[in-house]
């Protein structure tokens, strides 16, 4: 069953480090997402319409709100998987023009052949984060010096820049600006994409395809993006039980809270809360 081992969270966004063995539904994040095989067997992802190698040569690359998945195959071995969600806030203080990585097209490709010094980057990173999982300050600095080896080698960065028209939130049409709202400010009041259209003034063929035109994603696989961010936040963040978070976010019982993060997030809610809150333990104990 995949799981998290290590979770490291702050300023930075996330790092995961997963043992993965299951496949992954077909999702997104806000942030810019990278890849990188830590141990264990080469594996897959699918980004687009494409299926991407993940082997010890080649990272994969998902740029913010690109629906991608884990195509796991029945079978194959599990493959340790260290999974960085990095904020645009955090990369635009080594560089004022990285924040473009919360927009389309940061990354050139969704693959990149990983250099020697970024595959002994990555290794470091894990290691820290097994080793000493409370050492947030070192995991930032290992962090920092990965994504910058990572962002000049795969990206066109001195030419990034930041797009003012979405910074400024022009060339959303107002309609879907308020579907946004609704969704971030009460995912568990939207059970409805058809209600959800009516209440914003469109039918349900037309919202679709506005809000897939301007956000690239549908609407459910956004409801889903807001559903699992906050649900990181309530677990990571939080005493709040997997009952009550489960309730927040409107799913009908716990259990189908359970699948929907493991689905997303390559673990079980239970298993990423207590690996964030590590201090130290054994990493066998974790199996």
């Amino acid at each position: 069953m995949s799981n998290a081992l290590r979770l490291a969270r702050g300023t930075f966004g996330r790092v995961a480090l997963l043992d993965m063995d299951r496949s992954l539904v077909r999702h997104a994040h806000p942030h810019c997402h990278m890849l990188l095989k830590v141990e264990g067997a080469d594996t897959q992802f699918s980004v687009g319409d494409r299926i991407v190698a993940l082997t010890d040569e080649q990272a994969v690359l998902i740029n913010a709100w690109e629906p991608h998945s884990y195509a796991h195959y029945v079978g194959q071995p599990a493959t340790i998987i260290l999974a960085l969600y990095i904020e645009p806030d955090w990369l635009g203080a080594f560089r004022a023009n990285w924040q473009a990585s919360s927009g389309p097209g940061f990354f050139r490709s969704n693959v990149g052949t990983v250099s020697p010094g970024i595959r002994q980057k990555a290794r470091r990173l894990a290691e820290a984060m097994v080793g000493d999982p409370g050492d947030l300050a070192e995991h930032e600095r290992l962090l920092g010096q990965l994504m910058v080896a990572v962002i000049e080698r795969f990206t066109e960065w001195q030419a990034a820049l930041p797009s003012l028209r979405m910074a400024a939130g022009f060339g959303i049409d107002h309609r879907v600006r308020k579907a946004i709202s609704i969704m971030r400010t009460d995912p568990a009041g939207v059970d409805d994409m058809t209600r959800l259209a009516r209440d914003i003034g469109l039918s349900r063929a037309h919202f679709f395809r506005l809000f897939e035109t301007t956000m690239h994603v549908s609407p459910r696989v956004y409801l889903n993006v807001v559903r699992l961010e906050q649900a990181v936040n309530f677990i990571v963040d939080s005493d709040a039980s997997l009952a009550t978070i489960s309730e927040r976010l409107g799913f009908s019982v716990p259990a189908h809270f359970s699948r929907f993060f493991h689905d997303h997030a390559g673990s079980s809610p239970s298993t990423y809360r207590a690996v964030s809150s590590l201090r130290g333990c054994d990493f066998e104990t974790l199996g």
